[in-house]
């Protein structure tokens, strides 16, 4: 068995950033323009007026002040409030191949790596833009790899489900190098007439290459001391678009075609949960959680982190041992704690610990252990 190491990683961030306030506007404009359509419901008690929303008690819900966007102006646009992303022939580079292909460019050259070092390529994230060929397939041929690729879906817990899969790849042999994807277009799920949904999600691209330790080149490693992952079968955070959806017209264009949640209940729950599994997975490694020098955690929102570090420490995790980056980049579903990762891992000096740790969906959780070489 070989000893695997993350050797590169790269980021996609989109072309636009888009406040709160910016949000909020275009959302409040389409509350007061259905409310008016709506008067005379509304008045006779048969329908509730729509509430309207404001940045305060997004930052304050959330801990989010912005997010980054594929399209902006579909998203602002109170008529639409929908990203416009225009289908592109089949001949082209699909979106999320085109943001796949960046970030993964930025992590070889990172890892110190060209398409004939990587035998392998996985995109997970939570929603691929079409059901074959394979996305990964495609974001193989545009970077010239050979060997395989594969996709693979486990919401936000889908980058370290990716991890996982790479690293035993690596260590068992079937792969000198593997190339894992995140390419997320939540935007493109996100119900932005919701109220208490609307500002969660923002879109970006991460990469991670992981190889074997003794042929690494680059000067940034960290070796994987281990995986683990869980899963609890919940109908708290779902989405029931699929290709079933024309067998039965009445569902089409229904509110649980997007992202819904209950909120509450995925705090209230997943949190212990992720709390107990990186204990247990630390534990398993012989490792004491105050020895972590870094948690990576998955980027939903801010107080789930504060409560979840707070049960694994013992007290309150400060901004270098549990890093932020809800506030610029909102919730890029699997891409978050990579993106954490990303910006907040150089500074490492050799022989520290940190996990990265994704939850969600599912539900889902995934924690990787690392230590700095």
């Amino acid at each position: 068995m070989h000893k695997v190491v993350i050797s590169g990683t790269g980021l996609f961030t989109p072309p636009h950033a888009v406040s709160n306030e910016e949000l909020v506007e275009a959302f409040n404009t389409f509350v007061r323009n259905h409310n008016a359509a709506h008067q005379a419901e509304i008045e006779a008690g048969a329908l509730e007026p729509l509430a309207e929303s404001s940045a305060e008690f997004i930052e304050k819900a959330s801990g989010i002040k912005q997010r980054f966007l594929m399209d902006k102006s579909g998203v602002l646009d109170p008529a639409r409030m929908t990203p416009y992303l225009p289908e592109r022939p089949n001949e082209e580079l699909s979106l999320q191949a085109e943001m796949a292909v960046a970030a993964a460019r930025q992590a070889m050259e990172a890892a110190g790596r060209g398409a004939a070092d990587i035998d392998m390529v996985i995109v997970a994230c939570s929603n691929m833009q079409r059901p074959y060929p394979a996305m990964s397939v495609e974001v193989q041929q545009a970077l010239g790899i050979a060997g395989y690729a594969f996709d693979m879906n486990v919401a936000c817990s889908s980058a370290t489900f990716g991890i996982q899969t790479a690293v035993n790849a690596v260590a068992t042999g079937q792969a000198r190098a593997v190339l894992m994807v995140n390419p997320e277009i939540c935007s493109a799920h996100l119900n932005f007439r919701d109220r208490d949904s609307h500002f969660i999600f923002g879109d970006a691209c991460t990469a991670v290459v992981l190889e074997r330790a003794d042929s690494a080149v680059s000067a940034q490693r960290y070796e994987v001391l281990g995986c683990k992952l869980a899963t609890v079968f919940s109908n708290n955070i779902r989405n029931n678009f699929g290709f079933l959806n024309r067998c039965d017209e009445s569902g089409i264009g229904q509110p649980d075609k997007l992202f819904v949640q209950q909120g509450r209940k995925v705090f209230k729950e997943v949190c212990p949960m992720v709390g107990e599994h990186i204990v247990a997975h630390l534990e398993s490694l012989g490792i004491e959680p105050s020895a972590v020098r870094r948690f990576w955690l998955h980027q939903a929102n801010l107080a789930m982190n504060q409560l979840i570090a707070r049960r694994v420490l013992g007290r309150e995790a400060d901004a270098v041992e549990a890093p932020v980056i809800l506030d610029r980049y909102a919730n890029t579903s699997s891409a978050g704690s990579v993106i954490a990762f990303h910006l907040h891992s150089n500074d490492l000096q050799a022989g520290d610990v940190g996990v990265i740790s994704s939850f969600g969906a599912g539900y889902s959780v995934g924690s990787v252990v690392l230590r700095k070489l």
